[in-house]
């Protein structure tokens, strides 16, 4: 009876040893396979990081990229504008310059309907075709206003070198040096610009001689009193 039970112990013993070493087994092999995995990770995690700095620094390049072109689009469209601009004003100015010169060519023809008009004579100013004759000279006059031409005023008398051109002098008495005795010829502007200076005779004033100068200075009183020893 004792020796059955011993033979019972010795193989309850063996299996357990065996299921000890095979649980011994079991976690070597989880460490060992666990271990690479370890070792693999870290490479894993650096690859990544140098992908997501080419990707920042490429994005940071389209960014730069993107902005020059931009920028050199923003001055292609202003740069455009000035052309433009420049272009359109180049060619008002050529505009403004050819009606210029065909508007001072006119000029004298303005000037001999205004002559003849003033030396009229008398008893013809109910002639049919006067009449067809002053109504060209007022379309002519209206076509020429309606392209900005325009008399200049003679409003303050005063010479204005910029608008007037003096083509002689009269001494007067009553007139400041400069004032403008006489319109000869009209001048016209188009728009801002002197087409043609009025023509204008300037006053000067008379220089006395020396002794009316003298006189006049010395005045009414000193003359009586030379009459008074008389008396």
């Amino acid at each position: 009876m004792g020796a059955p039970a011993q033979c019972n112990t010795d193989v309850e013993g063996v299996r357990i040893m065996a299921e000890d070493a095979k649980t011994n087994e079991t976690q070597q092999q989880a460490e060992e396979h666990a271990a690479p995995a370890v070792q693999e990770t870290a490479p894993t995690s650096a690859a990544e990081a140098d992908e997501k700095e080419s990707l920042r620094q490429a994005l940071e390049k389209a960014q730069a990229e993107a902005k020059d072109y931009l920028d050199q689009l923003i001055r292609s469209r202003a740069d455009y504008a000035n052309y433009k601009r420049r272009a359109e004003q180049e060619k008002q100015e050529l505009v403004r310059r050819g009606n210029a010169n065909l508007i001072v060519q006119l000029l004298p023809v303005l000037d001999d309907f205004e002559r003849a008009f003033q030396s009229l004579p008398s008893g013809l100013e109910k002639l049919t075709w006067l009449d067809g004759i002053a109504l060209v000279y007022h379309k002519l006059q209206r076509i020429l206003e309606k392209e900005g031409l325009q008399p200049i005023q003679l409003s303050s008398r005063k010479f204005d070198p910029t608008e007037h051109e003096a083509i002689g002098y009269e001494e007067c008495d009553d007139l400041d040096d400069g004032m403008i005795v006489a319109e000869v010829q009209k001048g016209y502007k188009l728009g801002d610009r002197v087409l043609r200076p009025t023509l204008v005779r300037v006053a000067r004033r008379r220089v006395q001689p020396a002794a009316e100068a003298q006189a006049s200075a010395e005045g009414p009183s000193q003359a009586q009193g030379a009459e008074t020893p008389q008396e």
